[in-house]
């Protein structure tokens, strides 16, 4: 005959086997996303006097390093599980780009000069600088999308609110699979200290980096924003830093939450490029 306490001991630990089972699940699921989401945003690019209006980034597969129970947590007590209340401003009307080109545009950038970037949303402006000497491939190609207003009327697609911490953008057709129809190099991984290298390497609060598909030189228009330090593997091209005041509307962003409460997702704030004036 079992006793209460030999009952209590075994519902304990069937209740630790099922916890563990789905931890196991979540970390499998996590491996599996894609984090690097695609947001529209329209943006001016400040070189000198030159200004283009636009932004982009590619589609990027992100290890998700630590789906644990504080993780869970955090997403489960985030405001959107709470109040799915968007604090972002009405996007103004118009349609995204459709366009495509076969090729990298050519190399013109100023290398040793330095550039801008401003994202105007519908959330507030997010600027953030460019290291044109160490990603020229990267910030030539925001450059020429930016001038074919490429980035406009487009919206950030995908939030990540647990083991990872970016707000993912770049796509003007909003479902993640979007891009320009070229690629462009893998540039500045020396600066996460073992590009190409197994495992995983933080990502500092502010970093801006290239999405891809997972394949080396696989980078296109989109790009991922991340808000909190957080750890991915050393692939994606670090070549931004957003500003203070960038970060304040990074944060109100990612305080909103994620749709339906989750932590991955399409935001609650739906952050909207708005097309350049001026």
């Amino acid at each position: 005959m079992v006793t209460k306490d030999e009952r209590r001991r075994q519902l304990a630990r069937e209740k630790y086997e099922r916890q563990q089972q789905r931890r196991a699940e979540q970390q499998k699921k996590a491996r599996k996303r894609n984090a690097a989401v695609a947001a529209g945003l329209a943006v001016v690019l400040v070189a000198g006097g030159a200004a283009w209006a636009s932004v982009g980034l590619t589609e990027e597969e992100k290890t998700l390093t630590d789906a644990s129970a504080e993780a869970s947590a955090e997403a489960s007590a985030s405001p959107s599980a709470r109040l799915e209340q968007d604090p972002c401003g009405k996007p103004a009307k118009g349609k995204a780009a459709t366009k495509t080109w076969k090729k990298e545009p050519a190399l013109d950038v100023d290398a040793s000069a330095k550039y801008t970037m401003e994202l105007r949303t519908t959330c507030g402006d997010i600027s953030f600088t460019m290291d044109a000497e160490k990603a020229p491939h990267t910030v030539n190609s925001f450059a020429f999308l930016a001038g074919e207003k490429y980035f406009d009327h487009t919206k950030c697609h995908r939030l990540t609110t647990s083991g990872i911490y970016v707000l993912q953008c770049g796509d003007p057709t909003g479902s993640g699979s979007g891009g320009p129809g070229y690629n462009i190099p893998d540039e500045n991984l020396d600066a996460l200290g073992k590009p190409g290298g197994t495992g995983t390497v933080k990502y500092p609060a502010g970093t801006v980096a290239m999405a891809n598909t997972g394949q080396k030189d696989s980078g296109g228009s989109q790009f991922f924003l991340v808000y909190r330090e957080t750890e991915l593997p050393p692939s994606y091209t670090p070549f931004g830093t957003v500003s203070e005041d960038g970060m304040k509307v990074l944060k109100k962003i990612a305080d909103a939450g994620v749709q339906g409460g989750g932590g991955d997702g399409a935001p609650v704030a739906k952050v909207v490029l708005y097309e350049e004036t001026g």
